[in-house]
């Protein structure tokens, strides 16, 4: 069987959410022999997903109507709410034993919240936040953090396995998502840290490419630095994963280790930058674009 045609034997899945991330995503499923639909706010998205075999549905209850399980790919916990439980949403088309898949980075309590009502239906939930920017979507090797019961985080692992290359279940519903707000700390930190880095080479009058590149296999190596160092250089940030989309997220993190108690100042300081970064225009440009108040506070252009 080539590894476009479905088995009858695979559970039929509903994707909602056709952003940077999800059509991706999407793609990769019909690619990996699933029968897919998909649905998206805004219409026209998706084209190859469908010119994969997925087959688009006009609104969330139709499509939890035609699926087994669906993922959910959204912004935020307003957008999630909207789409589970809203007027034509996913729980007026869900059935008992229906499995709710949510790949969006939201509130850890909201999690917890949207599963607890959609129990109350027999509908299983998982919350399954992704990391690893659009080439990680694009290349099926997502990081998913997931959260949920064990019977439900099983039923959901042949559809994770499509989209990502590691697949960690860290607890009951809403640790995903506790992880993914680690996760987005910690990267807060290493734009940070490379985008000083990137800079200090420039400022010295460095080759600043070639010094990434003795960089990299060393101490200093990752993700960012392999990633996003080039765009620090040449100060120009495609899209990869939206500067705003994080800032939001950052929000989630400070949120809980206000909660915890945790001190965080390197987050602190990233969020306060993605603050004047938005106020200046550049909530669209890819994450990395946080090298920009580097360069400005150390006289490059910013």
């Amino acid at each position: 069987m080539s590894n476009t045609e479905t088995s009858p034997t695979r559970p039929r899945i509903g994707f909602a959410g056709m952003g940077t991330m999800g059509a991706y995503m999407a793609l990769n499923l019909a690619r990996a022999g699933f029968p897919v639909t998909i649905w998206n706010r805004t219409p026209g998205k998706g084209a190859d997903a469908l010119e994969a075999g997925a087959v688009w549905i006009n609104s969330p209850r139709e499509l939890a109507a035609a699926s087994d399980i669906v993922v959910t790919c959204l912004t935020d916990s307003p957008q999630v709410e909207e789409v589970l439980f809203g007027p034509d949403g996913l729980a007026e088309g869900f059935t008992a034993g229906n499995l709710l898949i949510d790949c969006s980075t939201i509130s850890p309590t909201k999690s917890v919240e949207f599963a607890q009502r959609l129990a109350s239906l027999d509908v299983g939930a998982v919350d399954a936040p992704v990391s690893g920017g659009s080439e990680g979507a694009r290349l099926a090797t997502l990081s998913i953090m997931v959260g949920g019961d064990d019977v439900d985080v099983a039923r959901a692992m042949p559809v994770l396995s499509a989209m990502g290359k590691s697949i960690t279940h860290l607890g009951p519903v809403g640790a995903g998502q506790w992880a993914k707000a680690v996760n987005q700390v910690i990267l807060a930190g290493t734009y940070l840290g490379v985008a000083e880095g990137v800079t200090l080479a420039l400022k010295a009058g460095l080759d600043a490419e070639k010094v990434i590149s003795a960089l990299i296999g060393g101490a200093a190596d990752s993700w960012v630095l392999k990633n996003r160092a080039g765009r620090m250089i040449d100060n120009d940030y495609p899209l990869g994963f939206k500067l705003e989309l994080h800032r939001k997220d950052l929000g989630i993190g400070l949120g809980l280790a206000d909660e915890v108690g945790a001190d965080l100042p390197v987050a602190t300081l990233a969020a306060d930058f993605e603050d004047t970064l938005l106020a200046d225009g550049h909530g669209g440009d890819d994450n990395a674009a946080l090298a920009r108040m580097i360069r400005r506070r150390s006289g490059l252009d910013g």
